[in-house]
């Protein structure tokens, strides 16, 4: 049943308890001596390329990698962190986030997003049901992460096809890997949101030493509809509640533990708010998935140098949507993925990554938008991924994956596919300061689901939508170039793309419309087909460091997608952005200003609208100070300073429903 607000308050008395729970053992630990390089208490700021980046088999920082990688952490996160994973990591270039109302924000990555973008928690999938619907939100949740990976590009070679245009793998720490310092460690946040009336508490917890670690967690968000420069938009409520525990054994053999979470998430759908005044209720989203998580890493492993990586995870996914108090459609899923990787370091001057990948998942939807079947979907894969250093000028990448992924229907005819994708890359530090780096990728995805068996009226994208079993791999041919500087008192990066899909799966407009029965509107026929697309652009980011104190950082982003063969352009590509922040720090205080301008889209396909730009202009203000051991943040943040009217081009419900108008959110942070 949908939470209630006398439950929620009653529920969220368990975040006190928490934080309580925390400050008594601020006292309990004993403080880390200042100049302690082991002490990330106070997320101080860390620089790139001392970020590991989990997501790669072989691990090492940003710089390490060939292949673009943004990694969002520490105090940076703290200032930008969202309701939703699309929120939270749209200030990266290149990357952008889908609209349907505040509770679903999924990312789309160099104008890719659905079934090619896969989302990730602790580095396998989350396995809900956002790629199936714009309205459906994925089951992960941003102020719980401790870092946000985003792999740009293809990421077939690692997590299969479903990663054919980019990769988000939340780092929540949920399995501990090592002991906190101190023996306890954890952080807590209370914020309130002014345009939305909204409150979200969360709070972690690490405690324990170099044998065993427990972990707790949880957030809590309550917020009603929001405001817009238009007045209220109806129907845009959200309230979540999502918590976890775990605990890790340890020792100089590496590690093993479980955990078990909850996500719960209730949102309304603002393209449907219904009509108050009659009576009639507006559509309402209940989303609930446990997930059951077992991980370890084995050092020396079979070898000195040799290190074994497993993790498996177990969801059981549940979906409601109500239509008043009615039930409209009912979505579950039960999945399982389980993960090996082995990584070799020093064998012939080469570093050397082997992994295996198996899942199986059982997908069914009941009630009046149950437009796919009922389908069990089956796969596995292997991969191998290597590199090698040439002195100290010039790294050398390469990998190959295939799968085997099997979609039976209910009552269809099963298909088996064998995507393949191969990569070859390399970087070049052609004088001080300065690299180059180059990739070329051949990637292959396997259809989804809902691409080969819909068969019905799709309500968020007010359509009939057929799909087209005769479907075969979607392939990506890329090749990409970086550009990276990275000076004292300048850093910058540039990278250029051009990715040529080959049969490339969309949804087409056949010009047919369904006949209208009743008070029901006549719906548009669209049916999934496949074509040559291109897709190129160019994103960039620069900061420029005047002083200690003052940073003024630039970035922007493009993406140009057109169909071959003179057939008109890819609908809905993210549109043209172009942004600058300027920031302070000082004797514990820090502040911001920024604007990001987003240019108006009207390279659109056939039947597809334009979208007017619109700027908005952001503010960040917080004061950090230290009692003993832990660290406290005040802060105060500021959203659409402007009050502009924005609509999100790729949202199919743009022409109803704004982004949020100006808004302030003020809290206060503890780290320990």
């Amino acid at each position: 049943m949908p939470m209630t607000r006398s439950f929620i308050v009653r529920r969220s008395a368990l975040f006190p308890a928490l934080l309580c729970a925390c400050t008594s053992l601020m006292a309990a630990t004993p403080a880390p001596m200042p100049d302690d390089p082991q002490d990330t208490r106070h997320q101080d700021p860390k620089t790139l390329d001392t970020v590991t980046v989990t997501a790669s088999p072989l691990r090492g920082g940003t710089e390490d990698l060939a292949k673009p990688v943004e990694v969002l952490s520490g105090e940076r996160l703290d200032d930008v962190r969202g309701a939703t994973l699309g929120e939270t990591i749209n200030t990266l270039p290149g990357v952008q986030s889908s609209n349907f109302g505040p509770g679903v924000g999924r990312p789309i990555i160099r104008g890719l997003d659905g079934a090619r973008v896969g989302i990730l928690s602790g580095g396998l999938l989350t396995q809900d049901v956002s790629t199936v619907s714009q309205d459906h939100a994925p089951a992960v949740e941003s102020f719980l992460a401790d870092q946000i990976e985003v792999l740009k590009g293809p990421a077939t070679l690692l997590y299969g096809s479903g990663a054919i245009g980019g990769v988000v793998n939340v780092v929540d720490g949920r399995i501990p890997e090592s002991a906190p310092d101190g023996g306890a460690g954890g952080r807590a946040q209370s914020r309130y949101d002014s345009v939305n009336q909204g409150i979200t508490q969360m709070a972690r917890l690490d405690v324990g030493n170099d044998r065993f670690v427990a972990h707790i967690d949880g957030v809590f968000r309550d917020s009603e509809d929001y405001e817009t420069p238009n007045g209220i938009q109806a129907n845009s409520f959200l309230k979540t509640e999502t918590g976890s525990i775990g605990g890790s054994l340890l020792g100089d053999w590496g590690f093993v533990g479980v955990s078990g979470a909850r996500f719960h998430n209730v949102y309304g759908n603002p393209g449907e708010p219904g009509n108050p005044q009659s009576g009639e209720g507006g559509v309402r989203l209940d989303m609930e998935q446990d997930r059951f998580e077992l991980k370890g890493s084995i050092n020396a492993a079979f070898s000195g140098n040799g290190t074994l990586r497993f993790s498996v995870a177990n969801t059981d996914y549940e979906h409601i949507e109500f239509e008043g108090d009615a039930i409209g459609t009912q979505f579950l899923k039960d999945a399982t993925e389980g993960r090996v990787e082995y990584a070799l370091t020093d064998v012939g001057s080469w570093n050397i990554g082997i992994g295996l990948q198996a899942s199986t998942s059982e997908f069914e939807a009941i009630g009046e938008e149950a437009f796919v079947p009922q389908v069990q979907t089956r796969g596995h894969g292997v991969f191998v991924v290597a590199n090698r250093k040439f002195g100290d000028r010039f790294q050398l990448d390469v990998g190959a994956r295939i799968d085997d992924v099997k979609s039976d229907p209910a009552n269809d005819i099963e298909r088996d596919f064998t995507p393949l994708s191969v990569s070859i890359g390399g970087i070049w530090k052609f004088a001080p300061d300065f690299e180059l780096t180059a990739n070329l990728d051949h990637a292959e995805r396997a259809p989804a689901e809902e691409e080969l068996f819909a068969n019905g009226p799709h309500i968020a994208t007010a359509a009939f939508e057929i799909g087209n079993p005769l479907l075969t791999e979607e392939a990506a041919n890329q090749a990409e170039l970086g550009l990276h500087y990275h000076g004292d008192r300048f850093e910058a990066t540039f990278s250029a793309y051009y990715n040529r899909f080959d049969d490339f799966i969309f949804l087409a407009d056949s010009g047919a419309f369904t006949e209208a029965e009743g008070d029901e509107e006549a719906l548009p026929i669209r049916q999934w087909t496949q074509a040559e697309a291109r897709f190129r652009g160019v994103e960039g980011e620069a900061t420029f460091k005047f002083s200690d104190a003052w940073n003024l950082r630039v970035f922007g982003d493009t993406v140009r997608a057109d169909f071959a063969n003179n057939r008109g352009n890819v609908p809905r590509i993210t549109p043209s952005r172009a942004g600058a922040d300027l920031s302070w720090r000082q004797d514990g205080w820090r502040a911001s200003i920024g604007a990001t301008r987003y240019a108006k889209q009207d390279d659109v396909a056939i039947n597809e609208s334009a979208t007017d730009g619109y700027t908005l202009v952001s503010a960040h203000l917080a004061y950090h100070w230290d009692v003993q051991d832990s660290g406290w943040e005040i802060f105060l943040d500021g959203s659409n300073l402007g009050d502009e009217t924005a609509r999100v081009h790729t949202s199919f419900l743009k022409d109803t429903v704004v982004l949020p108008g100006r808004g302030f959110s003020t809290g206060l942070r503890v780290f320990f």
